[in-house]
């Protein structure tokens, strides 16, 4: 009994260092929060340095719920003031929460591809008015970029690698880009949509050995010269995936290229979570090698069980609208976590 007492004593204490240095880590970690703004998109990066960054602002109206959702999540992070709002594209829910976000939080410098090119469609030339109208009125600092630019940011790494209809000339360093994707071969080409979701502004995002891919709604035939013939990308560790997971983007040139760890659909219950789409995330290597995960934002409800990954692994289930975020934690070594907010669950990824 004296031996078990002082094995199990040495254990919680060792249990107890381990969680102590964890949480020191993660004092340096990078943040990343998923709002949930039902199918439209909203992530917010925080580096150790305090820096934030604000991937697109969700949709407008709805009572503001878009903009006090990001709010909330400012608050968990401890962020008073958003330095940073990129704007991957003027369509409604990526840009048209802008107006009410200002309204309710300082935000430093908004980042975006250039002006809307989009002018036969009322919804976004309405969006694209509003985002002009507050920037101007505001006196915020604009900054319109080009794939090959790394953002002004402290603490990480952000490299367009694609906006306004182009890419980046040349193979990004890191994650063994550079060699001929086979998958080029078996994954058909498509026509340009000729819309603002070619012109998406996509992002790598490295921290250290953590490399996150985030190229908004890139359209399906704007995205392969990413990767075909040559793969100028590399593998990343999470793939932010394209278009909410709607099968317009992320080909399975594009997918089984990256590779991810763990995808991150931010659908919402009546939009992205296509099956197809979601399929061509299951099938890409590590995730179906069982070393990887992916997540979803919300239950895709116009799909069936086989279609929607475990509810474990879901922010948002079937039913009332919860608002529930994901969370991740992102470790210079390349080591992360995912948080689910509803379940309160964590999942740590190893570093590779």
């Amino acid at each position: 009994m004296q031996r078990f007492g002082r094995l199990a004593v040495a254990g919680l204490l060792a249990m107890g260092v381990a969680a102590g240095a964890a949480k020191a880590q993660d004092k340096g970690a990078l943040r990343v929060y998923f709002a949930d703004v039902e199918g439209g998109q909203a992530t917010l990066f925080v580096t150790p340095k305090g820096e934030s960054l604000l991937v697109d602002t969700g949709w407008p109206g709805f009572n503001g719920r878009d903009a006090d959702r990001i709010v909330e999540l400012c608050k968990k992070a401890g962020v008073g003031k958003i330095d940073n709002v990129l704007i991957t594209h003027f369509h409604i829910d990526h840009v048209g929460g802008v107006p009410q976000l200002a309204a309710k939080m300082p935000i430093g410098r908004f980042i975006d591809h250039g002006d809307n090119t989009e002018t036969n469609d009322a919804a976004t030339t309405t969006a694209w008015e509003a985002y002009q109208k507050t920037v101007s009125a505001g006196k915020y600092a604009r900054l319109s970029v080009k794939p090959g630019d790394v953002l002004p940011i402290k603490g990480m790494r952000v490299e367009v690698v694609s906006g306004n209809g182009d890419v980046i000339g040349k193979q990004l360093a890191g994650g063994g880009a550079g060699g001929t994707n086979a998958a080029c071969e078996s994954t058909p080409m498509r026509d340009e949509e000729k819309s603002e979701n070619d012109r998406s502004l996509g992002m790598m995002i490295t921290f250290g050995k953590l490399r996150i891919l985030d190229l908004g709604d890139l359209t399906w035939a704007k995205e392969r010269p990413l990767m075909c013939p040559v793969d100028k990308l590399g593998k990343v560790d999470v793939y932010i995936v394209s278009h909410h997971g709607m099968d317009r983007s992320g080909s399975e040139a594009l997918v089984t290229a990256v590779a991810p760890r763990v995808a991150i659909m931010d659908n919402g219950a009546q939009k992205g979570g296509s099956q197809p789409a979601w399929t061509v995330v299951e099938a890409s290597p590590r995730i179906a090698g069982g070393k990887g995960d992916l997540w979803q934002v919300h239950t895709a409800e116009g799909s069936d069980a086989a279609h929607n990954v475990a509810e474990k692994r879901i922010a948002n289930l079937a039913g009332p609208d919860s608002g529930h975020s994901l969370e991740l934690i992102g470790r210079r070594d390349g080591s992360f976590s995912v948080v689910n907010e509803r379940t309160g669950e964590t999942v740590p990824y190893s570093a590779q």
